[in-house]
């Protein structure tokens, strides 16, 4: 029977269960892929906005004189 262990979100090795990471260099690797997931979603916001405001100015356009 193995030891309790858990395994490293990036590569996959067998580390004790206090350890987040099996090296500072996966732990570079998660919270950099963890920036670009924000950034993404920051933008998918932005243009969820746009595109918003973009429809209701369409919508609405005889309203206010386009």
């Amino acid at each position: 029977m193995t030891d309790q262990h858990k395994h490293c979100p990036i590569c996959q090795k067998p580390i004790p269960l206090s350890e987040k990471f099996c090296s500072p260099n996966c732990e570079q690797l998660y919270l950099e892929n963890q920036k670009k997931i924000e950034k993404t979603r920051k933008m998918l916001y932005v243009a969820f906005g746009v595109f918003i405001v973009l429809f209701l100015l369409l919508t609405f356009r005889s309203k206010i004189g386009f």
